[in-house]
């Protein structure tokens, strides 16, 4: 289930690149839509890297495909982030009875509780893809809870980790940790990533500091649905909505590089 790890560095920041879009005017006057590319330090101490819903697996075979590609780079993101002192939060809704007396677990539930801010106001305009058939692109239409765990790929350090799929638990730990800013990844992106209790839309809402890694998500989309493009294209133009309207996004080779640059 675990391996345990010991941080290589104490302190230190992330350097990323953030990506975000800005509604603007052309040269023309024209209405567009421009991408801000702008560097950030995110202080290492100070950040938190959740994985949200990354189960073993998914009623959707192609969803299921696309996490178990996914989960190696993941992992290897993770335990480079973990190394340079992040704190690591994994969030595998529905799935706590399996780590019900983990130390991760434990380490949450155990917290003392800290109430959140009031949400602060945040527009919220109808998604770009449609996912009313509930997304599958491998012809299931019936859901159902098809996991029992967190992805087994994904190592859980029982020494330093948290396990927890309660929003409030998260925004407590990280508080009580002076954590005030989340990277995500995970799956999905126009359902969970976004919707969950401890994910992008609350999290914002509370005031955290917040960044999606942009190319280790996936969105639910059938592309037989609106706007009928490809499944790959259906989770750029979420992952766009995303950049437009919540936070911005980075990319898993950014806390790599960093990584490569500490000797990790």
């Amino acid at each position: 289930m675990s391996r345990g790890r010991s941080s290589k560095v104490a302190g230190g920041a992330l350097e990323l690149t953030l990506r975000r879009q800005e509604l603007s005017r052309d040269d023309g006057g024209h209405a567009c839509w421009r991408e801000i590319v702008e560097p950030a330090a995110y202080a290492c101490a100070q950040t938190a890297l959740l994985l949200c819903d990354v189960w073993d697996r998914h009623w959707s075979r192609g969803a299921t495909e696309r996490v178990d590609a996914m989960v190696p780079r993941m992992n290897e993101v993770a335990t480079a982030a973990r190394d340079m002192g992040v704190l690591i939060v994994h969030a595998p809704s529905g799935t706590l009875d399996f780590y019900a007396d983990t130390p991760a677990r434990r380490r949450a539930v155990e917290c003392s509780p800290v109430n959140p801010p009031v949400d602060l106001h945040r527009d919220d305009p109808p998604m770009p893809v449609d996912a009313s058939d509930h997304g599958s692109d491998t012809g299931e239409v019936e859901t159902h809870q098809a996991w029992s765990r967190q992805h087994p790929g994904i190592d859980i350090d029982q020494e330093a980790d948290i396990i927890t799929d309660d929003g409030r638990e998260v925004y407590s730990f990280l508080s009580g940790r002076g954590i005030t800013s989340v990277l995500i990844m995970g799956v999905h992106t126009n359902m969970c990533v976004l919707g969950r209790s401890f994910a992008i839309k609350q999290m914002v809402r509370w005031g955290m500091t917040v960044a999606l890694i942009g190319d280790l998500t996936d969105a639910m989309y059938n592309p037989a649905s609106p706007p009928y493009v490809s499944h790959d294209e259906g989770t750029r133009l979420v992952v766009e909505y995303i950049e437009k309207f919540w936070c911005p996004t980075v990319l898993s080779g950014d806390i790599l590089s960093n990584s490569s640059k500490l000797g990790g």
